[in-house]
């Protein structure tokens, strides 16, 4: 991870700087929220891969910055909306926005972060780049609420599941990965190819996130363990371990997910199940064949320390902690 960084480490200061100009407004709220969630970290995977993809591809000109910033904005309006619907009460290991400024202000903020993420794209001027990126925000909200009509859903499938990852997590990196494609104006064949690595990618990091959710510790994972079970989102370890467990444990299973409130003792229960019958291996192998899948589609590629860091990063998914 680090070296896939090193290639890009000017750029990504850029992108620190260009958030907090960016995020400036004449209403001292909207700027104190977005600052407090930018400045709470995260990986910045996003500007990474759209910084990588655009140097693989050839571009070195002076769009990557507010782009990647772009990027970024989305995702961040995603998560302050993602902490009320879910009623978070931590994200990056630090107190929610919502927690601290309540759900009214998240949500205003995170509207706030949209908006201005489609200012910012129309002041690049690129119709193909914005109309990639508003195709992926309405595929995002559209994936937030498949999942909610899910919630509880025990008759989810593996394939369906998967469905609602590629459209609530997967297409923003897919879209990153896209535009720097775009950037640099090269084949759709080769667009196509570093479309569908991110995509892959994004499947995979988000059956990561549905693993660490049953395995991690709430100081290592960054956010509250058992949290995905206690809203009723049922994600590929249960799935997992449902199509495989006896009828009497089927039932134990649909009881406590749907309780109003999942105490400690049921998610040990559905936590003993999960690993009786290997959910969390099991998703950990499937995340595995994503990863490996999506780094065969940079084969088309050049050698290059940019098609090496992305190889990189798409092996960090599978190690990360948090």
């Amino acid at each position: 991870m680090e070296a896939a960084l090193a290639l890009i480490e000017e750029d990504l200061k850029n992108v620190e700087l260009q958030f907090m100009k960016d995020l400036h407004s004449n209403v001292p709220l909207i700027s104190k929220v977005a600052e407090y969630v930018f400045s709470s970290g995260g990986k910045r995977i996003r500007p990474v891969l759209l910084l990588l993809s655009a140097r693989l591809c050839g571009y070195r000109g002076d769009r990557l910055v507010p782009l990647a910033s772009v990027i970024e904005f989305i995702h961040t309006a995603t998560l302050l909306h993602d902490d009320v619907v879910d009623s978070a009460h931590l994200r990056r290991g630090l107190a929610s926005a919502n927690t601290l400024w309540g759900n009214e202000a998240s949500v205003l903020v995170g509207d706030y972060l949209f908006s201005k993420s489609f200012s910012i794209m129309i002041a690049d001027g690129d119709l193909e780049i914005l109309r990639a990126l508003s195709a992926a925000t309405t595929m995002i909200a559209e994936g937030e609420v498949l999942q909610l009509v899910s919630s509880t859903d025990l008759a989810l499938t593996e394939e369906q599941y998967v469905e609602v990852v590629k459209s609530k997590t997967a297409i923003l990196l897919a879209t990153a990965c896209q535009a720097g494609a775009i950037l640099g104006k090269v084949s759709r064949e080769r667009e196509t190819a570093l479309k569908i690595f991110g995509l892959e990618l994004g499947i995979a990091f988000q059956l990561i996130d549905d693993a660490l959710d049953y395995t991690s510790s709430e100081e290592q994972f960054g956010k509250s363990i058992g949290h995905d079970l206690e809203e009723g989102k049922i994600t590929l370890p249960l799935i997992h371990t449902f199509r495989n467990c006896t009828l009497a444990e089927k039932n134990e299973i649909e009881t406590i997910i749907n309780k109003d409130s999942v105490k400690e003792d049921d998610f040990m229960k559905v936590f003993d199940l999960v690993h009786a019958y290997g959910g969390i291996d099991y998703t950990l192998r499937v995340a595995g064949e994503y990863v490996e899948s999506s780094k065969s589609r940079l084969e088309m590629f050049p050698s290059s320390p940019e098609k090496d860091a992305l190889k990189n990063l798409a092996d960090y998914v599978l190690t990360r902690q948090r």
